[in-house]
């Protein structure tokens, strides 16, 4: 269950989304930051412990669209990125601080459609004390039809640095 307490500012309030039981909001304070491209994102964790998974959707508009018409490479890679943080925080993970995205593989293997939402279904994989490697899938549609196959580690955030008391 996302502890709703464990998110503070850059990150707004996870506000549960009417009409979409068990899902909330996922956005930034600050809307002028690269996130907010995607557009608005819903957040839901399933399950608890070492077998939950974090869903994170979005719904892609002609502006995330490539010429043909499908959802752009580098739309559904913003997207898987910023899932991942997300996954991150809904699982309870990452608490306050920035972290970085280290690494990321996708495996692109289908054309996501403009105008239906596109899930990212992410678990994680092992948690050490500075990173966390995660892996999953963006699906689509009722019967989850399989977009891309990722996987990325993010590390961390490090301890506050201690003031200087001179």
């Amino acid at each position: 269950m996302v502890d709703v307490a464990a998110f503070e500012p850059p990150f707004a309030p996870l506000d549960e989304i009417p009409g979409h039981p068990g899902w909330r909001r996922w956005s930034l304070t600050d809307p002028t930051r690269f996130n907010t491209l995607i557009g608005p994102m819903m957040l839901r964790v399933d399950g608890e412990g070492a077998s939950a998974i974090a869903r994170v959707r979005m719904t892609p508009e002609h502006r995330h669209s490539n010429l043909r018409n499908n959802v752009h490479g580098g739309a559904l890679l913003a997207f898987i990125d910023v899932a991942l943080f997300a996954a991150a925080r809904g699982l309870g993970l990452i608490r306050a601080g920035t972290a970085v995205t280290l690494d990321l593989s996708t495996q692109f293997i289908g054309g996501g459609r403009i105008g239906e939402p596109i899930e990212a279904q992410v678990e994680l994989l092992k948690e050490t004390g500075r990173l966390l490697f995660l892996r999953g899938l963006v699906v689509q549609g009722d019967t989850e039809e399989r977009i891309v196959a990722f996987s990325g580690t993010i590390r961390k955030p490090g301890p506050k640095p201690q003031s200087d008391p001179a």
